[in-house]
Formats: C-alpha cells, structure tokens, sequence
C-alpha cells in the first residue's frame, strides 16, 4: 500500500498510468466488452464496477484539456441518441474528478472498438450494465 493511491489502483495499473503520456488513451470497459482481444496490456479489476474503477483512475491520470471531447461513449445500437444511466454515472465521475463540465463524444459500436484496439491500455472491470465503457484521453499535469 502506498500513502494517497486508491487501493483499486495496484502495481501494474500504476505502472501503466505512469508509462502513458500526454494524448495516449486508456479504456475502461463492462463484463462484455472483448477487452483480452482488443489490447496488448489488459488490467482486470474483478468486482470492481466502472464507475468505481474510472473514479480511482481519475484521481490519478489527468484528462486532457487541449481537445474538445477527452471522454468518449459507446452510443446504443439501434438508438443513438439514447444515454444509458451507466454512460451518465460515468461521466459524472469523470467531471467532479476534473472539477468542471466536460464534453463527451459518442461512437458507434464499430468504431469505438477500433479505438480501443489502438489504445494505450484497458482496464477491464465487471460492470454488467450494458455500455458501461468509456475511452479516456490522458492530459497534462501543469
């Protein structure tokens, strides 16, 4: 255990958050997504869901403020403009993290995997909501 780090945060999540650097992205995915298939560094936070797992990447890993949407969603097939209740949990973690209103993008399906695929890490939690992943892009510490 270390002084200040959520205990959610072990040693190669830590690892991972450290390594990245400013504009790399990491992903925070539910109990379906293809998280193993998807990525070359998988962390698996069992039992964790994904609002408690990105509130504990937050309180560690700035968001960037230099793009417009440094959160992005997975949109709902077949309704678009639907905004699961997890979609909304999660990026309200991410704003009392930041401290302010933040701008989310929102993806289809497809294209949101093909993101993941070229992300820097993901962080697999047990979230069984349906749409419970979002995309994080890393900031800068001024």
């Amino acid at each position: 255990m270390l002084k200040g780090i959520d205990p959610l945060i072990g040693p190669e999540l830590l690892q991972i958050l450290r390594a990245m650097g400013h504009g790399d992205e990491l992903i925070i995915v539910d109990a379906n997504f293809p998280a193993a298939a998807s990525t070359k560094r998988l962390v698996r936070l069992d039992g964790v869901d994904a609002p408690r797992a990105l509130k504990a990447v937050l309180s560690l890993m700035p968001l960037d403020d230099f793009v417009e949407s440094p959160l992005a969603f997975m949109a709902v097939v077949g309704e678009p403009t639907a905004i699961p209740e997890v979609t909304c949990e999660l990026k309200k973690v991410a704003e009392e993290a930041e401290g302010k209103s933040l701008t989310a993008e929102r993806m289809d399906r497809f294209a949101f995997y093909e993101r993941a695929r070229n992300a820097y890490a993901i962080v697999a939690t047990s979230e069984r909501r349906l749409y419970g992943n979002v995309i994080l892009k890393k900031g800068v510490i001024r």
